[in-house]
């Protein structure tokens, strides 16, 4: 009985560090063995009730169906805890590389750690992580985004004009990144009189904006972190005479700016970001190392 028990026992041991070993196998050169279309990978975005990153999303489905590639995507609904509960689910799946979009930059972390120990490649999506190995962190220049900004602000309305600033998602790097840029240019040249989280949502932008314009009706811009926020903004401010300035460039706000009323967006281009993800995954595959950071080109959108 004893040595049937430990028989047992070292048949499990057995089994659990088989089902540990990397899903990736790689040749002499260093490139993966499995072909293309027998590559699996996870993705894990913050949340799909924000059409950039929806665009992220058909970016990524995009290139990885033109490449033979299947993709699984997991919707965190700006829960980093159910964010953090999706990657587990993608590693114990064995995936075999891993895009994630995180909620939170610091809750995450443990995630992309349990993630590298599977060897499992990582690529972060628009926001860092915190901890963790990432392969590449594929984002906007955020800070350079955020200057541009408030110059377009400091250039409509000149020095020391009342600023509002909608922050986004407490702990997302491009919250923090977003409001620095835009403190490089807001703290010498502009006054910013007041600044709240509204968390990248449509509505919170709208319910904080109607806040803060109660609390100092002599705001005379806002600078937002997303689009979403802004356009949330616009219905707040009405027809009052202030400057509303956001950050993405999303549909809806290319809309309103055509139509006259969101002022200026910065901005991105998810669905190439999307695109860059996988094929940062294709130079992988074939050995080659990739850079820290690849940067999305931006642009200022501002009504003609």
């Amino acid at each position: 009985m004893r040595k049937l028990l430990i028989f047992v026992l070292a048949m499990v041991f057995v089994l659990s560090a088989c089902s540990l070993e990397s899903p990736l196998k790689k040749d002499n050169q260093g490139k993966t063995t499995k072909k293309k279309s027998e590559v699996t990978i996870g993705v894990s975005v913050s949340t799909l009730n924000n059409p950039f990153f929806v665009s992220i999303k058909e970016g990524i489905e995009k290139e990885a169906k033109k490449q033979g590639m299947k993709v699984k995507v997991v919707d965190a609904r700006d829960d980093s805890a159910k964010q953090s509960n999706d990657i587990e689910d993608l590693v114990q799946q064995q995936v075999d590389y891993l895009i994630v979009n995180p909620t939170d930059s610091s809750a995450i972390s443990s995630s992309v750690q349990s993630a590298n120990n599977e060897g499992i490649p990582v690529i972060t999506l628009d926001r860092s992580v915190d901890k963790g190995d990432v392969a590449t962190f594929i984002a906007s220049d955020n800070i350079e985004g955020g200057k541009m900004g408030g110059y377009f602000i400091l250039d409509k309305l000149g020095k020391d004009t009342k600023v509002a600033e909608l922050e986004g998602v407490p702990g997302a790097s491009a919250t923090r990144e977003r409001g620095k840029g835009f403190h490089k240019v807001a703290d010498k040249s502009l006054n910013v009189i007041a600044k709240q989280s509204a968390k990248f949502d449509r509505a919170e932008g709208l319910n904080v904006t109607q806040n803060i314009l109660q609390a100092h009706p002599d705001v005379k811009a806002i600078f937002s972190h997303n689009d979403e926020m802004a356009l949330g903004a616009i219905e707040a401010v009405g027809d009052k005479d202030i400057i509303v300035v956001g950050f993405d460039g999303n549909d809806d706000a290319m809309k309103s700016i055509k139509s006259g009323k969101l002022d200026a967006t910065v901005a991105q281009q998810p669905d190439k970001m999307g695109k860059a993800s996988v094929e940062s995954i294709i130079k992988l595959m074939d050995g080659k190392k990739l850079n820290k950071e690849i940067k999305i080109p931006l642009k200022l959108e501002k009504a003609k």
